[in-house]
């Protein structure tokens, strides 16, 4: 008789549920990245002084780090609602991506001395911590074998 093991293999109903969400925000993450991706000279010149000259200022790898972190979060996303561990993986990839990104947004910039820390620091907080989750809960899936 073939051992059989506590951990069962469909996951519940609340991973799926927690999958969708990911999805959405994944897709919210991968629109902003387009529309920063996309910022032609129209809209360049419309931004106020400062954030125009903090764009120019922006390194070239800028947007290769904003790209694997909202792109691994999406892709992420998908492949854990399709049950694939490589979806630890790419959240992996999205987690360091948003600790470079907002590492050198806060480290490299006066940023918070030009808008203050409440304008600034709450919503990279956020998908810092929504990164963390989305690592933390593919793990769960892949250690209770949900993700294969």
């Amino acid at each position: 008789m073939p051992p059989t093991f506590a951990r069962t293999r469909t996951p519940p109903p609340w991973f799926r549920a927690i999958g969708v969400l990911f999805l959405v925000w994944g897709m919210a993450g991968v629109y902003a990245f387009y529309s920063h991706a996309t910022l032609g000279p129209a809209g360049l010149a419309a931004l106020p002084d400062y954030d125009r000259r903090f764009w120019l200022a922006r390194p070239g790898w800028f947007d290769w780090v904003y790209a694997a972190a909202t792109w691994g979060g999406l892709l992420g996303s998908a492949l854990m609602l399709a049950g694939r561990r490589w979806s630890a993986v790419l959240f992996g990839v999205s987690l360091m991506a948003v600790a470079v990104q907002f590492g050198w947004v806060f480290a490299a910039t006066d940023l918070i001395a030009a808008k203050g820390a409440l304008a600034t620091v709450p919503f990279p907080l956020v998908i810092f911590i929504i990164a963390l989750l989305q690592l933390a809960i593919a793990r769960r899936g892949v250690g209770r074998h949900w993700l294969r």
